[in-house]
């Protein structure tokens, strides 16, 4: 009888293991009903080890070495682990493998910064559809990306990963990112939500800003991509907002971005680990990244003391299920390791050439003239800066610098200069690795924070005349690197270096004097100072960092063959100080700019420290151009502008009301003699009353296609009565308010083209939730 009843049970063992539920799309319930309580903890905490003290992960061993981060598997319920990556310029993977001879680099595409600049939301999907690829075919679920924090300060050191110091800019920017990515089938997670506008002391610092400046400023572009894009992600910030962690508001994560705005995906927190885990829960944070054993502790407690409810347990493990359904892991995909690298890398040229701005261009110095004789000068032109450091950097197979680029297009360049610098760069390479220490990881975080950039160099005083007597043309690269945990400086960074400034003094001078131009190129990941010296050179251009094919792109617009049509998104100021939110950001905080943690003085002063502890947002809404063109600031270049190597006339403006806003159309003709692309800006300004208001506002923007000389397009753009509404805090409600609106054709925020109008006959109002007050 006995053995009779064991082989029943034998047989009967392929019947019980089928009896649990295995995952699909239409069974979650089922699935979270099946799980034990262990397993629903542990698809809430990401399965990272840690490798450094305190916590902190900096990367997993998983099938994909050197992805940043995974979700945990339950395979008797057919939940497989899924893999996230960084990648806002490209795949971050690791490029070899212990015992594989293969190699796994990825693009190295242009910064954000540079797609924005394109103001062109094809080029930007056309781009992020090959990085999604990549990390399709690498056996990647999701890249944590994008970045799109506001500028707030040109010197925030992550501000290369991010698009915009304009809400609706960065949000319909983010918009065509996200949906070319997640065309493959991968997802993305849109970071650093929210508030994230500074890397010093990220992880503690409070952003103190009102509801008003969150609602219309760094929130807005949030909602415009959750609404119009669908991100499968969102990666809560570090930081605080108003005393809460951003990881542990439920105000936030839960009020506004799933009841208000409808979002629908999981939410995720950035890489660490706080001590709020429970509170994350309760907030609406579905998933602890990269994963730390204490955080399974953490929650574990939390449901058995009554503080995590079973329904907001099971709520989160359904948002994990409901986004594991989705991924190439769930769905089996086999991955080929094998994407298109030539064909992306062509892809990222011709990118950044388009989006390269062109802010000086006096008597049409460029283009040059094939075959040119130039006079190149600049460590970078030998050691261009493809991209920031940090979890924004690409592990890419090569990086095309400008020497390269200058000669593939035909140019001649000045071989003493080309010696000097090779050398000047092969020295500062001994130099650093004579710097390097005994220890593996911390010369790990030195790369990955620091990067490789080196630094400026004199010539001769004698130098200059005799190389201005044998080259037809100087060309100056100015170089710039910021990145992850560190903000920029003021002083040798925003500002030129005395060296630098030297150097563009002497060339200028010795070139002038024989009858030659001198150009610059701003090979930078965020603005710089350019009002002291611009007026020394004939012209300047600005590709920002442009990726891997850099070299061969700004070639391209040198040589002319291709017209650069990018236009600035964000203000170059005269002056620092000239931006309000320059009075509360850490710019002179040399010491305590590690952004390793919460700093405390050098005497264990515990006092709240000002742009450490916390950050004062006083200026409210008056971000960038809106603070410049309402108060009537000089600046250096305005916000959306960019020339051209033909011109543009703008002309039939029309202005039509819709049942819900508006549409505006405009006619753009090329009146120049070269093929080239137009980015018209649509602002708009309110009528008087009721709330202030800035001066004019950024409300839509179109591209034309490529125009022949002669030739014109048509542009038609939108705008809903919603996207004209300011927030009123007393009521916590969007106002439009009712009257006559000035519609405004813009090349850019200050060169207005053509004018129309629109009366809306009634105020409109949409009441939301009194959240994220300053003073709670």
């Amino acid at each position: 009888m006995k053995k009779n009843f064991c082989c029943i049970i034998f047989l009967l063992m392929p019947l019980l293991t089928f009896a649990q539920p295995q995952l699909r799309r239409d069974n979650i319930d089922e699935v979270v009903k099946a799980m034990t309580l262990e397993e629903k903890i542990s698809i809430l905490v990401g399965g990272a080890a840690p490798v450094l003290g305190d916590g902190v992960a900096v990367g997993i061993t998983t099938e994909v070495p050197g992805a940043a981060g995974n979700t945990r598997s339950i395979p008797r319920l057919g939940i497989p682990g899924t893999i996230l990556s960084d990648g806002p310029a490209g795949v971050r993977i690791s490029p070899t493998r212990e015992g594989d001879s293969r190699t796994y680099y990825a693009t190295a595409f242009p910064i954000g910064t540079l797609l924005a600049s394109s103001w062109d939301m094809e080029l930007v999907s056309s781009v992020t559809e090959a990085l999604g690829n990549e990390a399709h075919e690498y056996g990647v679920d999701v890249i944590l990306a994008p970045g799109m924090n506001i500028m707030r300060n040109p010197l925030c050191g992550r501000n290369f990963e991010y698009f915009s110091e304009d809400p609706v800019l960065s949000g319909l920017i983010s918009s065509a990112y996200i949906n070319g990515v997640q065309k493959n089938g991968v997802g993305v997670s849109v970071k650093h939500f929210a508030g994230n506008n500074q890397e010093t002391n990220r992880s503690d610092c409070d952003s103190r800003v009102s509801q008003r400046a969150l609602r219309e400023i760094y929130l807005k572009n949030f909602e415009i991509a959750i609404k119009k894009a669908h991100p499968w992600t969102v990666m809560s910030s570090y930081n605080k907002i108003n005393g809460t962690y951003s990881q542990q508001s439920y105000d936030l994560l839960t009020t506004i971005l799933r009841k208000e705005w409808g979002f629908d995906g999981i939410v995720m927190t950035d890489w660490g680990c706080k001590d709020g885990t429970v509170e994350a829960v309760k907030a609406g944070n579905d998933l602890m990244e990269a994963g730390d054993k204490v955080e399974l502790e953490r929650i574990m407690a939390g449901v058995k003391d009554g503080r995590i409810t079973m329904e907001e347990l099971d709520r989160n493990v359904a948002n994990v299920l409901r986004y594991v359904v989705k991924t190439p892991h769930f769905l089996r995909y086999k991955y080929s390791n094998n994407p298109d690298l030539k064909a992306h890398a062509a892809i990222a040229r011709q990118a950044a050439a388009e989006a390269t701005v062109l802010l000086k261009n006096n008597g049409n110095a460029l283009p040059l003239k094939q075959g040119a004789k130039v006079a190149l000068y600049g460590v970078t032109s030998v050691d261009l800066v493809p991209g920031g450091t940090g979890s924004g950097a690409v592990n890419k197979s090569y990086v095309v610098n400008l020497v390269q680029g200058m000669e593939n297009a035909g140019f001649t360049l000045d071989e003493n200069l080309k010696k000097f610098y090779n050398l000047t760069k092969e020295t500062e390479d001994v130099k650093r690795e004579m710097r390097a220490t005994d220890d593996p990881i911390l010369n790990l975080l030195r790369d990955f924070m620091l990067g490789t950039k080196v630094s400026e160099v004199a010539l001769p005083d004698n130098a200059f005349a005799p190389q201005a007597a044998s080259n037809d043309v100087a060309v100056v690269v100015l170089g710039r690197s910021a990145g992850e945990a560190f903000d920029r400086k003021l002083k040798d960074d925003f500002v030129l270096t005395s060296v630098e400034r030297d150097l563009l003094q002497n060339v200028s001078k010795a070139f002038h004097q024989a009858g030659k131009r001198v150009i610059v190129i701003l090979n930078i990941g965020g603005v710089i100072e350019t009002a002291s010296w611009r007026d020394m050179v004939d012209a300047i251009i600005l590709p920002w960092q442009p990726g891997q094919e850099g070299g061969n792109a700004i070639a391209d617009v040198i040589s002319g063959k291709v017209n650069p049509s990018g236009k600035l998104p964000m203000t170059f100021p005269a002056d620092f100080f000239d931006l309000p939110s320059s009075r509360n950001f850490p710019y002179e905080n040399e010491a305590d700019n590690s952004g390793a943690g919460k700093i405390l003085s050098a005497f264990g002063n515990k006092d709240p420290k000002k742009n450490i502890d916390y950050t004062s947002y006083d200026e409210g809404i008056n971000v960038g151009y809106r603070y410049f063109v309402t108060n009537d600031v000089p600046v250096a270049y305005p916000f959306g502008y960019g020339l051209s190597y033909t011109t543009f006339a703008y002309s039939n403006p029309v202005v039509v009301a819709k049942k819900d806003g508006f549409e505006a159309k405009i006619t753009v003709t090329n009146t120049g003699k070269v093929s080239g692309k137009e980015s018209v800006q649509l602002y708009v300004a309110a009528p008087k009353g009721g709330l202030d208001k800035p001066a004019r506002e950024l409300k839509a923007f179109a591209k034309s296609g490529m125009l022949k000389p002669g030739q014109s397009q048509t542009l038609t753009m939108t705008v809903d009565l919603y996207s004209l509404a300011s927030f009123n805090e007393m009521q916590s409600e969007w106002e439009t308010a009712s009257g006559k609106y000035d519609i405004l054709f813009g090349a850019s925020v200050n060169d207005i083209r053509q004018h129309g109008t629109y009366n809306q006959p009634k105020p409109m109002a949409w009441k939301v939730n009194n959240v994220l007050n300053v003073e709670k």
